[in-house]
């Protein structure tokens, strides 16, 4: 009983990390157009540009591609690279999904995020920003999300295979 409710607790939460992901995804992406539209104005219309504005929106990339990974998790949107999975019985993919994340998805993001800590303590330790003269500042913010988004792959890839788990 106390097992069922620790895994709906975790299964809840998952679920609102995913909403906020995908909150996240969907308001870089529209910064990332407006400010694609804006630059594009500003240098051929106006004969302007501001690096700052090229900045936000390399960040907003960069944000908008780390945190799209866990949505289409979630979503079950990933590539599948094996073909004769159409083949088989359900319970073949349940096992594939299984053996996947415990050989690739949680060893890779676990490795990812282990590798990145000393670059990012570094970062957040001098307050990183651009690289360019007058840029915006925040980098470290930045780097923040892939560590962040590769916990929350672990994380959506464990509910990917407990929710299957539980609706057997």
């Amino acid at each position: 009983m106390q097992t069922r409710r620790a895994l709906s607790a975790y299964l809840a939460l998952c679920r609102w990390l995913d909403r906020a992901a995908l909150a996240l995804c969907i308001l870089a992406g529209l910064f990332l157009t407006g400010a694609v539209l804006a630059i594009v104005v500003l240098r051929y219309g106006f004969g302007a540009g501001f690096i700052e504005l090229q900045d936000a929106a390399a960040y907003a990339f960069a944000v908008l591609m780390a945190f799209s990974l866990p949505v289409t998790l979630a979503r079950n949107g990933h590539v599948r690279v094996e073909v004769v999975s159409e083949r088989l019985p359900p319970g073949y993919l349940r096992a594939a999904d299984a053996l996947a994340l415990v050989l690739f998805l949680v060893p890779v993001f676990g490795l990812l995020i282990r590798a990145f800590l000393p670059d990012l303590a570094y970062a957040w330790s001098i307050r990183e920003g651009s690289v360019e003269t007058g840029g915006l500042g925040g980098l470290y913010l930045v780097k923040t999300a892939l560590p962040v988004a590769a916990a929350l792959m672990i994380l959506q890839g464990v509910a990917q295979v407990l929710g299957r788990r539980t609706a057997e």
